[in-house]
């Protein structure tokens, strides 16, 4: 479990940290359960997604099915 493992990263070491998680998962073949609010790296490292609003979750899914889900946009860009 890592809890905002980018916070405080510069973009760089935010791509370092997406290439150790990667290579952890892939040697280890273990899950990580990633709490983050960096959406690029969500995007980037996630084989699902879990979205959570004010402590309840919204949707689930691949990266693209959550990039799309309209309660996400909401969520996350307000309405109009």
């Amino acid at each position: 479990m890592l809890d905002e493992p980018a916070a405080g990263l510069n973009p760089q070491e935010k791509r370092d940290l997406q290439s150790l998680i990667d290579q952890l998962r892939r040697e280890f073949g273990v899950a990580v359960l990633l709490i983050e609010h960096d959406m690029s790296l969500i995007m980037g490292i996630s084989d699902r997604i879990l979205v959570m609003e004010h402590g309840k979750p919204i949707t689930t899914g691949t990266p693209e099915q959550v990039r799309n889900d309209e309660r996400v946009i909401k969520a996350y860009l307000g309405e109009e």
